[in-house]
């Protein structure tokens, strides 16, 4: 070693970061406080615009001495929207008792025989029908299963195991998924699969819902603070 050369001693010279000058800072800070703001604004806009297009649709239906501007001289904004969630709570209040459950029936024997009515009629009966009978819970688990070829995989909702015919004919050991289409959850497929052939999700329904409803954007932290990281369960490994 020459006189010249300094000795390594192991250490890694870490070239000091360059500074920001002030219009870089600023621009910085601009487009974080942005990021930061657009989520909210978005949601009290979306959320004005509903509540406005309901009323312009409820209100005029009331007659004058049910307004509040008759009285107050200025529109109460949302009060269309209180009149509408008051109107639906007693719609179902009366729909769930014996009578409405007959005149309900009988709507939808009429509706469904009238040949334009009912196209339009079924597709929203499907809909009501998929919320009513999943208001029970029936969906509680979130899964992962290789579709439409091995290397892919979709998540899905378990509906649970194979019963009847469908576990005579599969085994006992198979499991329903429902996989729906993103960004419309209304529509997908019904899977039946081995259990070994799951990969069970420790997250919440809601949570795989908010995944399928971004097409993939919105994913939830993992693994939670304070949880445990939950061992690979991949049985192709």
């Amino acid at each position: 070693m020459s006189e010249n050369e300094k000795p390594d001693y192991g250490i890694v010279v870490v070239a000091p970061v360059a500074k920001q000058g002030p219009l870089a800072w600023l621009r910085a800070r601009f487009v974080a406080g942005m990021l930061i703001a657009l989520p909210i604004v978005a949601t009290f806009v979306i959320l004005e615009f509903l509540i406005n297009l309901i009323d312009s649709f409820v209100v005029p239906l009331l007659p004058a001495s049910l307004r509040p501007e008759t009285y107050l001289n200025y529109a109460v904004p949302g009060f269309g929207l209180i009149i509408l969630v008051v109107f639906l709570t007693l719609v179902g209040a009366v729909a769930t008792n014996f009578l409405g459950k007959f005149f309900v029936d009988l709507t939808d024997r009429v509706l469904t025989r009238v040949p334009i009515v009912r196209s339009v009629y079924s597709v929203f009966k499907q809909i009501r029908d998929v919320f009513q009978s999943n208001t029970a819970g029936q969906y509680k688990e979130i899964a992962m299963v290789e579709y439409p070829r091995e290397g892919s995989w979709v998540i899905g909702f378990v509906a649970g195991a194979a019963k009847g015919e469908l576990r005579q004919r599969l085994g006992e050991h198979y499991v329903g998924i429902f996989v729906p289409t993103t960004p419309n959850p209304t529509s997908g497929f019904l899977l039946y699969v081995a259990e070994t052939k799951l990969i069970r999700l420790n997250m919440t329904v809601e949570e795989g819902a908010k995944i399928i409803f971004s097409g993939g954007l919105v994913v939830p932290d993992y693994p939670l603070p304070g949880q445990p990281l939950t061992p690979n369960t991949d049985p192709a490994k």
